[in-house]
C-alpha cells in the first residue's frame, strides 16, 4: 500500500471482510460508529487487522482519534511513512 487510494481500498475490503459493511457505504466521510456501526470491540479487531497489513502496531493514541474513515487512512498512511 502507497497511496491513499490504495489504503483506502483495502480498509473498504476490512471492513466488508470484518464486519460485513456494505462497501457502498464506506466513504472516507463515513463515521465508523454512527454510520458504519462499528463498536468499540470492533475498533480493536479493526487495528489487529490493521497491524497484520501493515505489520507495524498502531498505537493506542493514534486511533483514540479515529472517527471516519479518511481517519483511518491517515493513521495507516502514517504509520507506513514514518522510519
Amino acid at each position: 500500500m502507497k497511496n491513499e487510494q490504495e489504503i483506502f481500498s483495502r480498509i473498504v475490503q476490512v471492513l466488508e471482510d470484518l464486519f460485513e459493511v456494505d462497501p457502498r457505504k464506506v466513504t472516507p466521510e463515513a463515521r465508523l460508529y454512527e454510520d458504519l456501526d462499528i463498536d468499540s470491540i470492533d475498533a480493536v479487531d479493526l487495528v489487529v487487522e490493521l497491524k497484520k497489513i501493515t505489520g507495524k502496531k498502531m498505537r493506542p493514541d493514534d486511533f483514540k482519534a479515529v472517527r471516519s474513515v479518511q481517519d483511518v487512512v491517515d493513521a495507516v498512511s502514517r504509520l507506513i511513512n514514518e522510519d
